[in-house]
């Protein structure tokens, strides 16, 4: 009687855990769900958080195995504006389902520093804040890696 109660008491525990990622994304064959911190707005920097999202695409064998969300924030917002030196890279991620969030603190702070909120990408995922988002998602079972 008490395996039965210990694997009801597992299940319990485990279901609304494994619920709480599958919800949140379109991947429910998902090996690992990552979400990549950008706080850099340096050419070089962008480019290794795209770099390391594609390496995740290949490693877990394709982007249904893997669940990524890229969180840009501070001078990392940049990567989100059209036209950015990494449009080809970004429209790649985004056929294979990497979602990119842009912080809408970063957009009110640029905005009242030059009187002109910056556009993002009609794709961008836009929050309220950056940050918070990461920690959301830590909570949701998601790694967070800053490349």
């Amino acid at each position: 009687m008490r395996l039965t109660s210990a694997i009801a008491l597992l299940l319990f525990i485990w279901v609304p855990l494994a619920g709480a990622l599958a919800d949140d994304s379109d991947k429910p064959f998902a090996e690992a769900h990552i979400v990549l911190q950008l706080a850099d707005g340096d050419e070089e920097s962008q480019g290794r958080v795209l770099s390391v999202a594609n390496n995740l695409i290949k490693h877990y064998g394709g982007p249904d195995f893997v669940d990524i969300e890229i969180v840009a924030y501070g001078p990392g917002i940049s990567l989100l504006y059209p036209g950015s030196p990494n449009a080809e890279r970004i429209s790649s991620l985004l056929v294979n389902g990497v979602r990119f969030v842009g912080c809408g603190n970063t957009l009110s702070t640029i905005e009242r520093k030059t009187g002109q909120r910056p556009e993002l990408i009609p794709e961008a995922i836009l929050v309220q804040t950056g940050v918070a988002r990461l920690v959301e998602r830590a909570a949701d079972g998601f790694v967070v890696i800053r490349p």
